[in-house]
This record gives structure tokens, sequence and C-alpha cells, in this order.
């Protein structure tokens, strides 16, 4: 994502343009062509001086998906900040991520199911998901989709396909870029392959290291899998909606190693669901622009800035933490002892923080169960509130008829 217009000029900044004398100042709109310069040069300064953007990629985007109501990872995805580095500075480094030996694995499996021109991989993609049609012959196409930059393959890869759809071939595209708007921040794309067939459909191919024993694979990885081919189905039906003739399949198909061994072997999986999630998930995210234009003057997320400055800067902006950040999310151990230190009841799982409703922490629950209206929420006619009171009621009744050796507090410690 560049800082600076196509002039290479850097544009005015708010002090600059609030230094004009009043006759000059604009008074116009700011067109459409200066509101992403803009949003560029705030993203930039948010990222720190001389400091690359971190591309999104799709797994970040279904993780992004997974939790929309996170201002904080929205902001920072959107800025290109590179959230490895700054969960290090703030003290709470990141501790998931591939080892190198898995990456190593994952390139080698990945040459070997494209190797030949891709022969075993579209033969794969017609046995799995286009049986009905012609099988792909010698005359396959593997276009070049090489670019300037993600903006430059992206619009190869979008001529690649309108030419692949018009001339009725089987066309593999090897690690495409597709792009797509979050939040009103660009994101470009690359999946594993992108098969068109000789009908116009088009089919996303992920190709992953870990096995499939007798035709199943691990279920959690699977659906992985999916919410991540999701993305890139999602990207591919807005080129798609500009051509004709062409249809984005929902169908993706999942290529792995077969049992133990190194050879490819492939199960189609239906994302339609993962589909409409993702999709309702990142229509629902807060744009860019406005959580940036929330922040005061001179904020940034520089990993060069102390872990003081830092942890003000992080706080600035709202978030929803989860559980389940913990394994999709390099800020999650920060995001986690911050809740904890508030009491919040998220810390304890979004299935929690949904059944208490208007009870956002520990201790209003805990007082409203007791009965205690100083909570700082108006608890009368709550429901929430009732359920909570009538549990502790239950409680306390199954407590004292229960026998002494059965009681909690007459329990041994087991340390």
């Amino acid at each position: 994502m560049s800082s600076y217009p196509p002039s290479g000029q850097p544009p005015k900044t708010p002090q600059q343009t609030a230094r004009l004398p009043r006759a000059q100042a604009p008074t116009a709109q700011p067109s459409t062509t200066q509101r992403p310069t803009a949003l560029w040069q705030r993203l930039a300064d948010l990222r720190g001086p001389a400091v690359p953007p971190r591309p999104l990629d799709a797994r970040a985007l279904a993780a992004l998906a997974a939790n929309p109501g996170c201002g904080r990872r929205a902001l920072l995805d959107g800025a290109g900040v590179d959230k490895t580095s700054l969960a290090s500075a703030l003290g709470s480094p990141a501790a998931f991520g591939q080892s190198q030996f898995a990456i190593v694995r994952g390139i080698s499996f990945e040459a070997k199911v494209k190797g030949d021109g891709g022969a075993e991989l579209l033969r794969l993609v017609h046995a799995h998901v286009a049986a009905g049609s012609e099988p792909p012959g010698a005359g396959a196409l593997v276009p070049d989709l090489t670019g300037a930059g993600p903006e430059g393959r992206a619009a190869r890869t979008a001529l690649a396909l309108r030419e692949a759809t018009a001339a009725g071939a089987w066309t593999l595209l090897d690690h495409p870029m597709l792009a797509l708007e979050v939040a009103g921040s660009p994101a470009y794309l690359e999946p594993d392959a992108v098969v068109v067939h000789p009908d116009g459909r088009w089919t996303v191919v992920e190709i992953k290291s870990f096995p499939m024993i007798d035709g199943a694979a691990d279920a959690a990885k699977v659906g992985a899998a999916a919410r991540q081919a999701a993305v890139y189905v999602l990207a591919l039906e807005r080129t798609a909606g500009k051509l004709t003739g062409a249809e984005v399949g929902h169908t993706v198909l999942l290529v792995c190693p077969k049992d133990f061994s190194n050879l490819p072997t492939a199960s189609p999986v239906d994302v339609r669901r993962e589909l409409s999630v993702t999709r309702r998930q990142l229509e629902r995210l807060t744009r860019v622009e406005e959580l940036a234009a929330a922040l005061p003057e001179g904020l940034d997320f520089d990993p060069a800035r102390s872990a003081e400055e830092l942890t003000e800067a992080v706080s600035a902006v709202s978030a929803s933490y989860a559980p389940e950040c913990l394994a999709a999310c390099e800020l999650a151990f920060h995001c986690r002892d911050r809740a904890r230190g508030a009491g919040e009841v998220s810390a304890l799982g979004r299935s929690v923080r949904g059944e208490l409703g208007s009870l956002t922490t520990v201790e209003a629950a805990l007082a409203a169960a007791g009965g205690d209206a100083g909570t700082g929420t108006d608890l009368e006619g709550d429901p929430t509130a009732a359920a909570l009171r009538y549990a502790a009621r239950l409680r306390a009744e199954a407590l004292e008829h229960a026998p002494a050796r059965t009681r909690p507090e007459a329990a041994a410690c087991p340390c």
C-alpha cells in the first residue's frame, strides 16, 4: 500500500491545511481520488516512520471475520501494522505459528502437486469437482501472472481470468493475486491456485501439508482451510460479477498428502456456510477511516516506541477479546491480560458474555447474583439478574442440605 499519491508528493496534513489563511482554506469536499490518498497517509502515520505495511492475507481476514466487533484488529490489520512485532514490544509475544519444518514440507508438497504443468492438479479437479465435463488434456493453459507489485499482479490476474473464461479451455492460475476491499482498505489475497473450467466456472484450490487419512483429515484443520478458502471465493465473486459467462464455484478442492505418503489426494469442501458468514461479518466491520479518525493526533504503533507508549496507543482502540483469539491473533495475550485485569466477562468466553447481557464485568455479575443493586446498572426487572439470583439461591440451598464432606468448602486442597 503506497503512502503517497502517484505524483510522489505527500498530501497536506490537517495541520498544514489549518495554517492556510481563511480565504485560501479549501471549502469543497475532497474528491474520491483524494480520500484514499489521505487515508493511506494516515495509515502510514499510524504504522510509524519508515515502517513498511504488512499485507492482509486470507488467514488474517478469516480471523477478522470471526470477530467483527474488534475495532483494534480491524484498524491494525487495515493499517498494515505488524502485530507480531507490536506484541513483542508490548511484552506479550505470540507463541503460535508454523514451524520451519512444516513450511518447507508444505512448499515441497505444493511443488509436487503443481509439477508437469499442473497435470495432476487438473486431474484431481476434474475427478472431484467436474467429473461430467471433458477431461483436461495436454493443451491446458498456464498463463504468466507476473506484474509490478500486488496491484499489477491483481490486474494481470483479472485479465487472465477474463481471457481463460472467453477461451473455454482448462486453465490453471498458479498463485493468482486477488483484490478485496475490507473495511475501506484494500487487501490483496494469494490463493494456492484457481482453475478455470471450459464452461466458465472457477474453482479455488487449497493445498495443505496435513495428511488425509482414509479419505478424512482433521476436522479443525479442514474448517480453518474452508474459512480461508471462503475469503478467496468472496474476492473472486467480485471479479466474476464484471464478466459475462463467469461463475465461481462454492465447492473448493482441498488437496493433501494421502495417508502417510507424499502422494496427493483431494476432497471437495462446500464453503457456502463459511462464505455467507464471512460476507456478513466483513460487512459489519467498522470502516478503517472511522476508527483512525477517532484517534488522537500523533498516536502511532511504531514498535520502536516504549512499552508504556504502545500500551497507551493500543488502549485507545476498543477491543473485543474472546478465548478464541488465542489461536488467531498475535495480540491475544496482551488483550487477555487487559480483559482479566478489568474483570471483563468476555475473558470467560463469548457464550458467557452473551448470557450475561448488560452485565459486562465479573464483579457486576456476582453482585447481581447476591441481590446487590450497587452495580452501576439498573437491574430492576432484568431477567439476567433474576436468573442469577435464582441460581445463587438454588446453590445455597443445595449446599445447606449437602453433607459436610461433599461441600466445596470442606474438600481437601488438590495441591
